[in-house]
């Protein structure tokens, strides 16, 4: 199977390990902007040869993992070079864009719309890890709009690697992706701006910071060339998440300002259900 890799960073060079480590038969093909990356990937092994667009006819399965504001201009590029048996997925963050982008493209059915809920705060080739999908969900949107026998060939993937597979139309994915990872990468940055902002002798903070701290601040290391085009595509969902989100830490500091530590207390105790919620779903450390 020929497979090329579109963006040979954590997202796309991890699937690029994982098939490697699966079907070792396999000719891993890397496309990106950046030559320091391309080189980089091939030292560490995650792809075997550097590749353009010129070179699409040839892929059974490309994977594409870029930037979601790159990806409206250059999915349709993509599906212009590929053959009609080979399959186009995306791991990004938003999808009712980019599904509306493509829908009237002439070869449509050769794309499946996916979001691998996976990653770390690292970025580039050497963030890319095995075993970073298994056991997450991979949510496909659209899914009837894809080429059955194309559809199959992803999905027979996702299973070996061991994914979760959940089907939502591109609406519902938007909104949901919005309140359990848009807003939570949002809190995390500006916790850390805020610190950063009052704390400014930096030693202070290395000393003092321990564990809540430095995993509640983790995605603020995240690239913001990544997220702010994902925050931009799905403005208004976002802006609904900060507004709930904000009403809450207002409610909270009204009942610190008051005293009430009973409703305190009472708040907290009934978010600990989220335990139940996140029970069973495994943290990546790098």
């Amino acid at each position: 199977m020929n497979v090329f890799i579109v963006g040979v960073g954590l997202i796309g060079g991890s699937f690029a390990k994982d098939i490697k480590r699966l079907r070792p038969e396999s000719k891993i093909y890397g496309i990106d902007t950046s030559a320091s990356h391309l080189k980089e990937a091939l030292d560490l092994g995650v792809i075997d040869l550097e590749s353009s667009y010129a070179d699409l006819a040839l892929a059974d399965m490309v994977i594409v993992s870029i930037p979601v504001d790159v990806m409206i201009t250059e999915l349709p590029k993509i599906l212009d070079g590929v053959n009609d048996n080979c399959v186009v997925f995306d791991g990004g963050s938003t999808k009712s864009l980019i599904c509306k982008t493509l829908d009237a493209h002439p070869k449509r059915r050769n794309y499946l719309a996916a979001h691998p809920i996976a990653g770390t705060e690292h970025s580039g080739p050497s963030a890319a890890i095995e075993n970073l999908y298994a056991g997450k969900t991979n949510i496909i949107c659209e899914v009837e709009k894809t080429a059955f026998k194309l559809q199959e060939r992803a999905l027979e993937l996702f299973q070996e690697i061991g994914m979760r597979i959940r089907y939502m139309n591109p609406d519902a994915h938007d909104k949901h992706i919005a309140y359990v990872s848009h807003l939570s990468h949002i809190s995390s940055f500006m916790l850390g701006k805020t610190v950063i902002d009052k704390e400014k002798n930096e030693r202070d903070i290395f000393d003092m910071a321990g564990s809540g701290f430095e995993s509640t601040v983790r995605l603020a290391k995240s690239s913001p060339a990544m997220w702010t085009p994902i925050f931009e595509q799905n403005k208004e969902n976002v802006v609904e998440t900060l507004t709930e989100y904000i009403q809450n830490l207002q409610e909270f500091k009204q009942l610190l300002e008051k005293g009430d530590y009973t409703g305190i207390f009472n708040e907290m105790n009934d978010t600990n259900k989220i335990k139940e919620i996140l029970n069973g779903i495994p943290l990546n450390k790098k």
